[in-house]
C-alpha cells in the first residue's frame, strides 16, 4: 500500500466549508437513502444511474423504492441541491464520487464484479486531479486495491498523488425505520490522506465515523457482519429441522432463550435467505480464501444448510397436504404469500420465494402468489421464467379455492387471523400466525 501523504487540496477545503459536489452512482436501496443523508445536511448531490427510467422517475418527483417516500424525492429535486443523471460526463463536476452498484455472483457462484469494473472504467474516462472516489458496494478484501485502483489509474492519474481512493461499506437495512445517518459508517483509505478525506467527508452526513488503518480491513469488516449472520441464520435453520423431528417449536425455544440477559443474540429461521447481501457476501470471502490456500469451512456449511431451506419447507407442505387431505403435492392448489424476500419491502433480490415457487412447479403443483408489494413479478436475473406472474386477490373467495398457503414473507399488512379463517391448510415458514388463536389446527410451522 502507497502510505505517502499527499500535501493539503482544494478538496479538503471545500469539506470544511461544505461547499462541494458529490456524484452517487447507482440509485438504489443503497445509493438513493445515501443522497439523501448528504442532501439533508446541505451538499449537493449529483445522482447518476444508467437506467434512464430511474433517472425519469426521481426528476419527476417520483420514488421506485417502497419505504423511500415520494415527499423526500420531491423535496431533494425542488431545493436545486439534488440531481439525478444518466449522462456520466457529468462526473468532473463531483469532487467525492460514491460507487453505490451491486456485486452479485455468478452462475459458479464466484464474484461478479462487471458493474463496479465497468463504472471504474467510466469514471477513469473522467477523472479529474483533486477528485475522491469511495468504494461502497460490498466485496472481497483487496478489490479496491488490486481491480478499482488499476482501472482509475488508467487515467494516468496516480492515486495518492492526483486523487484519492477509499472504501466505506454500505449497512442498508431495506425496510428498516433506522435512519441512514444514524448507522455508524466503516471509512478505510488507500493511504493515509485518502483516509482522513473520506471520513471527514462522511462526518458531514452521518452521526459517527470509525476509521480502519486500510481498505482491506473495512472491506473485511462488512463481509465479517454479513457472514456472522448467515453463520447464525443457519444455525437456527437446522435447528428448526431437528427440533421438529423432536417435536418441538423452534419459535419457542428462542423466545425463551433470549431472556439471557449475556452470552446468547437471538436468530429466526426461515424458508431460505434473501436480498443483496447475506446469500452471496460470504461466498465473496470464500472464492478469495482460496487464492490463499484456505478453505472457509463454516462459510460453506452455513451456505449449504441456507440453500437447503425451500426445499425443506416445499417438503413440509407435502406431508401437510398428505396427513391432513391424502393429497398429493401434483395437481394441488397452493398459494405463496409474500415474495418479497424481506417483511414490508419491495426487494426481490435473492428472495427464497422465488425458489419456493419453482420448485413447487417442478413437482406438478398449481402455484399462484399473494403479495401487494408486488402486483406482478418482474424479469429477474435467476428466475427468468416466472416474470408476468401476476399477485392474486386477498379476500375470501380466491384464497378458499387453494389446497393450501404457504407463507414465505411476513408482511405486515396481512390479516392472518382471516388468511388462517379462509385457508383450508397454511404452512407458516415465519411464524406470522402466532397470535392467531382461531382454527390454529390450520397452522403447521415450517
Amino acid at each position: 500500500m502507497n502510505i505517502r501523504v499527499a500535501p493539503a487540496s482544494d478538496l479538503g477545503t471545500k469539506l470544511q466549508s461544505k461547499t462541494l459536489t458529490i456524484g452517487v452512482i447507482g440509485l438504489g436501496y443503497v445509493g438513493l437513502p445515501l443522497t439523501h443523508a448528504f442532501w439533508q445536511v446541505g451538499v449537493k448531490v449529483l445522482g447518476f444511474d444508467i437506467d434512464a427510467s430511474k433517472v425519469e422517475r426521481l426528476s419527476a418527483g417520483a420514488s421506485y423504492i417502497n419505504h423511500f417516500s415520494p415527499d423526500r424525492v420531491r423535496a431533494m429535486t425542488a431545493s436545486g441541491r439534488f440531481r439525478a443523471t444518466a449522462d456520466f460526463s457529468e462526473l468532473p463536476a463531483a469532487d467525492a464520487i460514491l460507487i453505490c452498484v451491486p456485486t452479485p455472483l455468478n452462475a459458479t457462484r464466484e464474484p461478479d464484479l462487471q458493474a463496479v469494473i465497468s463504472t471504474c472504467e467510466t469514471i477513469a474516462a473522467y477523472l479529474r486531479p483533486d477528485q475522491l472516489i469511495v468504494l461502497e458496494s460490498t466485496t472481497y478484501p483487496g478489490t479496491t486495491s488490486e481491480v478499482v485502483l488499476p482501472i482509475l489509474e488508467t487515467s494516468r492519474l496516480k492515486a495518492g498523488r492526483d486523487f484519492y481512493l477509499a472504501f466505506s461499506p454500505e449497512r442498508e437495512d431495506p425496510g428498516s425505520k433506522v435512519e441512514t445517518h444514524t448507522i455508524p459508517k466503516i471509512v478505510g483509505g488507500w493511504d493515509a490522506r485518502s483516509g482522513s478525506l473520506a471520513a471527514t467527508l462522511y462526518r458531514l452526513a452521518f452521526e459517527r465515523v470509525h476509521t480502519v488503518k486500510d481498505t482491506q480491513t473495512a472491506e473485511a469488516v462488512k463481509i465479517t457482519e454479513n457472514i456472522f449472520r448467515a453463520v447464525n441464520i443457519a444455525l437456527v435453520n437446522e435447528l428448526k429441522l431437528a427440533y421438529a423431528r423432536m417435536g418441538i417449536n423452534i419459535w419457542d425455544v428462542i423466545e425463551a432463550a433470549k431472556t439471557k440477559p449475556f452470552g446468547y443474540m437471538p436468530f429466526y429461521p426461515g424458508p431460505g435467505l434473501g436480498g443483496h447481501c447475506i446469500p452471496i457476501d460470504p461466498f465473496y470471502l470464500s472464492w478469495r480464501a482460496r487464492a490463499f490456500e484456505f478453505d472457509t469451512k463454516f462459510i460453506e456449511l452455513a451456505g449449504e444448510v441456507n440453500r437447503a431451506m425451500p426445499r425443506a419447507v416445499v417438503n413440509t407442505l407435502q406431508d401437510a397436504l398428505n396427513e391432513r387431505f391424502a393429497r398429493a403435492l401434483k395437481g394441488a392448489k397452493v398459494l405463496v404469500a409474500g415474495v418479497a424476500y424481506k417483511k414490508n419491502v419491495d426487494d426481490l433480490r435473492e428472495s427464497p420465494a422465488l425458489r419456493i415457487i419453482e420448485i413447487l412447479q417442478s413437482l406438478g403443483a398449481d402455484v399462484a402468489y399473494l403479495d401487494p408489494y408486488f402486483p406482478e413479478i418482474p424479469r429477474t436475473r435467476e428466475h427468468g421464467k416466472l416474470c408476468g406472474m401476476r399477485s392474486v386477490a386477498f379476500d375470501r373467495q380466491t384464497i378458499s379455492q387453494f389446497d393450501a398457503v404457504l407463507i414465505a414473507t411476513d408482511h405486515d399488512c396481512f390479516d392472518y387471523e382471516a388468511l388462517v379463517a379462509w385457508s383450508k391448510l397454511v404452512v407458516d415458514t415465519r411464524n406470522a400466525t402466532k397470535d392467531v388463536r382461531e382454527n390454529r389446527a390450520k397452522v403447521v410451522l415450517a
